[in-house]
Formats: C-alpha cells, sequence, structure tokens
C-alpha cells in the first residue's frame, strides 16, 4: 500500500506539472523559455494524462482568454454548467472563431505537435491520446508491475480533472475571491490551487495571463511558479515573464469583501447620492455634479435658513 500511495504521489505530481507547467504556462502563454527537450519533457507529463493534443489545449486555451465569460467562450459556466464541465469535449472540430492557424502559429510548426493534433480532428486526436495513454500503461504494467501501472494510471485521470474542475469552480463568483477587480468571472480557490499546482489563483492568471507567477501573495502557494523558479536557477529556463509586482502587505490575507475600481465595498453604507452614482457610468457623475443647482449643494439645514429667509424678506415693489 505504501509503494501505491507513494507512487501515485510521484505521479500526480508529474503529471499535475506536466500540464499546469508545461501545457499552460508554457505553450499557451509562453511565460517562460526552455530548451526544447525539457519542453517535451514537461508537455509528456501532460499528454500522459490524458491531456489531448497540445496544439488544440493551447488553442482552446488562448480562445477562453479571448472571449471569457463571453458566448463565444469554449467553456464559460455562464451559459451551462454541463457545457463548461464536459460539454465543450464533444465538438468535432473547432468553431468558427477559433483557428489554430491564427492563435497557435508558434505551435502549429512543431512536427510532433502536428502529428499528435490529427489536422484538428478532435476525434481522432483524442482517440490517439487515449491509445498512447492505455499502451504506456501496459508497457508500466508489463515492465513494473500492476501497482506502478494502476498508480499511474489512476494518477493521471485524476489529473485530468484539473482543468474541467478549475473551468467551472474558479469561474463561479461565490466560490471564491477577487484580488482584482476584472471584467470576467474569475476567482480564486485556494483548495484548487493546491490541487491544481498553483492554477487555482485563477482571479490573479487572468489579470496577468503571461506571468509565469500566479500566487501573488505570501500565502497563496504556486508549486507550478515554485518548478520555473527552480528552473531558473539552475539555467534550464531563460526568459522568464513575471507579472510587475505581488500585492502589497494589506492585501496578504483572503479578502471578506468583493472590490471594486472605485475601491467602494458592497456592504459599505452609502449616502443616498452616493448609492445613484455608484451605478452610474463617471460620466453622467460628473453631469450630475456639475448641473445641481446650488441650492441643493448646500446642507439641508441651511438650504431651511435660506428658504425661510427669502419667505420673511420684506418685498420691495417699485412705484
Amino acid at each position: 500500500m505504501a509503494e501505491f500511495i507513494i507512487l501515485f504521489l510521484l505521479f500526480y505530481i508529474w503529471h499535475g506539472l506536466g500540464t499546469t507547467v508545461g501545457y499552460h504556462r508554457l505553450l499557451s502563454h509562453r511565460s517562460f523559455e526552455c530548451p526544447k527537450w525539457i519542453e517535451y519533457l514537461l508537455v509528456l507529463g501532460g499528454y500522459l494524462s490524458f491531456e489531448g493534443s497540445p496544439i488544440w489545449w493551447a488553442t482552446v486555451h488562448r480562445a477562453h482568454h479571448r472571449h471569457v465569460d463571453t458566448p463565444l467562450d469554449p467553456h464559460s459556466p455562464r451559459y451551462g454548467l454541463k457545457n463548461a464541465h464536459l460539454g465543450w469535449l464533444m465538438h468535432e472540430t473547432y468553431p468558427e472563431h477559433i483557428n489554430p492557424s491564427v492563435q497557435a502559429k508558434d505551435l502549429i510548426k512543431d512536427p510532433v505537435y502536428q502529428f499528435l493534433e490529427q489536422n484538428g480532428k478532435w476525434h481522432r486526436a483524442h482517440a490517439l491520446s487515449y491509445g498512447l495513454n492505455i499502451s504506456i500503461r501496459i508497457v508500466i504494467l508489463l515492465c513494473f508491475g500492476w501497482v506502478a501501472a494502476l498508480a499511474s494510471l489512476l494518477a493521471a485521470i485524476a489529473v485530468l480533472q484539473i482543468p474541467l474542475m478549475l473551468n467551472v469552480v474558479c469561474h463561479i463568483p461565490k466560490l471564491g475571491y477577487k484580488n482584482f477587480a476584472n471584467n470576467d468571472d474569475s476567482v480564486n480557490v485556494w483548495w484548487v490551487a493546491l490541487l491544481a499546482m498553483g492554477e487555482g489563483w485563477h482571479n490573479n492568471h487572468h489579470m496577468y495571463p503571461g506571468s509565469a507567477k500566479t500566487g501573488l501573495t505570501k500565502w497563496e502557494f504556486d508549486a507550478s511558479w515554485a518548478l520555473i523558479s527552480l528552473m531558473k536557477k539552475f539555467g534550464l529556463a531563460g526568459r522568464v515573464n513575471v507579472c510587475p509586482q505581488d500585492l502589497p502587505e494589506r492585501q496578504a490575507a483572503p479578502p471578506k469583501r468583493r472590490t471594486f475600481n472605485l475601491d467602494i465595498k458592497i456592504d459599505q453604507p452609502l449616502s443616498i447620492q452616493k448609492r445613484m452614482n455608484f451605478h452610474r457610468p463617471l460620466h453622467m457623475q460628473r453631469a450630475v455634479r456639475i448641473h445641481r443647482p446650488l441650492s441643493l449643494q448646500r446642507p439641508m439645514h441651511i438650504q431651511r435658513a435660506v428658504k425661510l429667509q427669502s419667505l420673511n424678506a420684506p418685498v420691495n415693489s417699485k412705484r
């Protein structure tokens, strides 16, 4: 049993980092550079967790960022949880607005990735992926026994759930929190980050998609970034893109309230005028302030005093 647990954890880490570092941060976002053999080693870990064609994976993910939480998003929970989880995988080929020749020019030149892509036929590419994955487990079974083969297979299936789960959970606002007030539904979810090697800091990622680092506070642990920084230290990674800076200390704990660009919290007591202006566009807010009558800009007690004074004032009649 101990042997199975150890092997399962080792396979889980390799397949997980192959998906998060190889497929996601390297191929999809090009957040760092590395030698080709390192790239293939990382991508192999992801491919052997049933992730499918690298070109397909990166192209769809780039389309997700381009059209996030709109009807063109391949897997937004706004338009159905079933489609966001598994339904989007059932298509036979790319939709009209998603084209690897346009959105993945850097990947279609690679002959290995081209072979795994199977000319853009999703079902053929998935079938090839499943066939190679099962074949590898048979080889492991013959060479190392059923414990290693079963640990490898179950770890791969577990890792496969990472992006499928993340697509749903990290785009449902009530399930997480935001560090950045962007216009999509992405949120940070701590337990997804632990299972997904740091990918659960999804609001941070959507704010800085090209950053190799997504954990932006001291407590937001990012295992994928730990590997990339280690590769950089030992000369196995060249250029590494990192977001401008970490979040300040005052945001070093998950915020209890959702904040917006105006830095006004939803449940903060507001005056009537502020409540009205909060829901108006900025140019309308300015117009309201500019065009309000002078008397309405005074406190209420002064308005009353001025009104009484005007009523008691003598009327000067001209003769």
